[in-house]
């Protein structure tokens, strides 16, 4: 029998909601700070993608969003120790020249896991390992699931002039990638620069993949009013807007996971699923949708770029949502994720579900 753990006040994910509005996108200087933009900066390793969008506009998408010249997410497999992030060319071209995101195998609340962006090297490290490397480092985790396995977090700014060979501090670091860190690992890797010649990933076992995005069109599906209720937006009725936010959460949500339950030929018997499209018999409509899904290792630039296309590609009366997950953190499967809605009619007005997993 599976035992698993049971969930407390300190590890339930939390979900903000946001509602506002954002200016045209300017292709040649987007938006780092400010919502919705800032939120998708944030995810730090993302997995999964997803746009849905009327189908009518679908190829809106393949011929402007999706097609061939437009830079389609690239990542590799690699077989490295963590000492070779810090050798030669690959720390000199990658790290200090350079701009890339990695992560290695294993999950965060259980395993000795490493990650690599904007030049900071995290560790996510058990006791014993972290006592043995000697690094200085803080507890893992909050406060109410320390008890057992205590877990650790060490980090290192690979960009800061202190980190060079010579240096106490980075050749700590070294001393104990020999020591402790010695075992090969499999990682993944996204290079956001201009690839070296030579590449100094070519001799690490390198394998390359390459996210097309997926279509899954003509979706005949039940849609509820997604318009949200001008009364609860002009009078500011918190209530009545979560309400509209969490339906039209969940039936974003479903359309994702392939769910039967909003398809319009749908007829499950109320005693297996009690799930019903929100509103009445006369708001809900049928209606095509396509998903566009994209799955890998995706920087949060390259999604960030991919709103900004989506919006100077659409009309800007429809509407869409676009979802960012990143990698789950641990057996349970906790990930943040993000989803970005803009409801018909709308122009600049937009929704945001911003969701944080457990650590």
């Amino acid at each position: 029998m599976l035992s698993f753990p049971k969930l407390s006040i300190y590890q339930s994910p939390k979900c903000s909601v946001t509602y506002g509005t954002m200016g045209h996108p300017d292709p040649k200087q987007l938006p780092v700070k400010g919502k919705p933009w800032s939120a998708l900066l944030a995810q730090d390793f993302v997995h999964e993608v997803d746009l849905i969008l009327p189908q009518d506009l679908v190829q809106v998408v393949k011929d402007k969003i999706a097609r061939e010249s437009r830079p389609t997410p690239t990542y590799s497999r690699v077989i490295m120790t963590l000492g070779h992030i810090l050798e030669g060319d690959f720390f000199t071209e990658y790290i200090k020249i350079g701009n890339i995101i990695m992560l290695s195998e294993g999950r965060v609340d259980a395993e000795n896991v490493f990650s690599l962006k904007d030049g900071l090297l995290t560790m996510y490290l058990d006791k014993e390992t972290y006592e043995r490397a000697g690094l200085v480092g803080k507890p893992y985790g909050v406060k109410g699931r320390r008890g057992l396995k205590p877990r650790w977090i060490v980090e290192f700014d690979l960009r800061s002039p202190s980190m060079l060979h010579g240096k106490k501090g980075f050749d700590r670091l070294v001393y104990a990638c020999k020591k402790v860190f010695s075992s090969p690992t499999s990682w993944l890797f996204c290079n956001l620069s201009k690839n070296p010649s030579p590449d100094p990933l070519a001799k690490h076992y390198q394998v390359r993949y390459t996210s097309a995005p997926g279509f899954d069109e003509d979706l005949a599906v039940a849609i509820p009013t997604l318009m949200p209720p001008q009364a609860v937006l002009e009078r500011n009725n918190k209530l009545e807007l979560d309400e509209y936010a969490t339906d039209v959460y969940e039936w974003l949500s479903l359309i994702r996971l392939g769910s039967p339950r909003i398809l319009a030929s749908d007829k499950v018997d109320p005693y297996l699923s009690t799930y019903a499209v929100p509103g009445g018999a006369e708001d809900v409509s049928e209606g095509r949708l396509c998903k566009v899904s994209w799955e890998g290792f995706i920087s949060s630039a390259w999604t960030r770029q991919l709103l900004a296309d989506i919006i100077l590609a659409l009309p800007s009366k429809s509407w869409f949502s676009l979802s960012v997950t990143t990698f789950a953190k641990s057996i349970v499967g906790d990930c943040t994720e993000c989803t970005i809605f803009r409801p018909p009619d709308s122009p600049g007005e937009y929704f945001l579900w911003d969701i944080n997993g457990h650590a």
